[in-house]
């Protein structure tokens, strides 16, 4: 796979005009993204994940080092609009992004503004909405869906511009667990059956179990860069982070500290079940 992002030493901070003081919020960030990974960003709250995750569309540009996307630079001005034609972001609150009364027109909305004809406009219009599974709710106001169908709605909008690049800025911090679930789900088969390169910037390890790739950050450094087989597992580094790990993981962990001979590396529940119940199965024919 072929490099489709790519950060050398970006450095940000931003200036308090009222005080001229200086906060750096990214110290010198290098990463290389290939295309059609789907990589989850982790850290605390301040780590810097939002603030990288704005860099990939040129939101922000860097005070120092460069950023690349598809081999543009983002700080090129005049390719702006190319940027952020390859990279759509969702954001936390999908009623943020809603823009019309009717779910097709909001989809519509981008292209519309392109210029692009009406049977173009209608075909990804349609294409868009298939992929995120909400075609039946073409006609509805968006103000009357959930808030897991809102966002998937939100990325419809995006999908319309048909990107190479999706990032997601903590897109399911506002839903309930069905609402994730629906979110998760939809970027998923996104990376898989359209091969398209997602970055999800969350806070919910559960949510970063189905990455290619781990990358956590602390205070604007990246810290860790893994599997989520090599990140999860090192339980008490992440704790150190400031970072939970998926609640399978966790509990695998308090077993195995406990004397019990499990698997660390588990990171689902399912496979944690298999663990417990091989344990339990290893039990009863020593007892026999």
């Amino acid at each position: 796979m072929d490099t489709i992002i790519k950060a050398e030493n970006l450095k940000f901070e931003y200036r308090n005009d009222e005080t001229d003081e200086v906060t750096e919020v990214l110290k010198g960030v290098s990463i290389d993204i290939k295309r059609g990974e789907f990589v989850a960003v982790l850290g605390h709250n301040g780590s810097g994940k939002s603030t990288f995750a704005k860099h990939l569309n040129a939101i922000l540009t860097p005070t120092a080092g460069r950023v690349s996307v598809c081999g543009i630079d983002t700080a090129d001005e005049n390719k702006l609009f190319e940027i952020r034609r390859r990279v759509g972001m969702v954001f936390q609150n999908p009623d943020n992004q809603m823009v019309a009364n009717i779910v097709e027109d909001d989809v519509a909305f981008a292209p519309e503004n392109l210029g692009m004809p009406r049977e173009e406009i209608r075909r990804r219009v349609d294409n868009a909405l298939a992929a995120v599974n909400m075609s039946a709710f073409s006609k509805h106001a968006p103000h009357m869906l959930s808030g897991g169908q809102k966002q998937r709605i939100a990325i419809a909008g995006v999908l319309a511009m048909e990107p190479e690049i999706i990032v997601l800025d903590e897109p399911t911090a506002m839903l309930d667990p069905a609402g994730r679930r629906e979110v998760i789900s939809t970027v998923r088969r996104l990376n898989r059956e359209l091969k398209m390169t997602a970055v999800l910037i969350t806070h919910y390890m559960d949510e970063a179990v189905s990455a290619d790739r781990v990358i956590v950050m602390d205070s604007g450094r990246i810290v860790m860069d893994g599997v989520p087989s090599q990140i999860f597992p090192q339980v008490e580094r992440m704790h150190s982070l400031g970072l939970d790990t998926p609640q399978a993981t966790e509990l695998a962990y308090l077993l195995k500290k406990s004397g019990f001979n499990i698997d660390g590396t588990v990171l689902t529940v399912d496979d944690c079940i298999s663990e417990i119940s091989e344990l339990w199965r290893n039990k009863v024919g020593a007892d026999d």
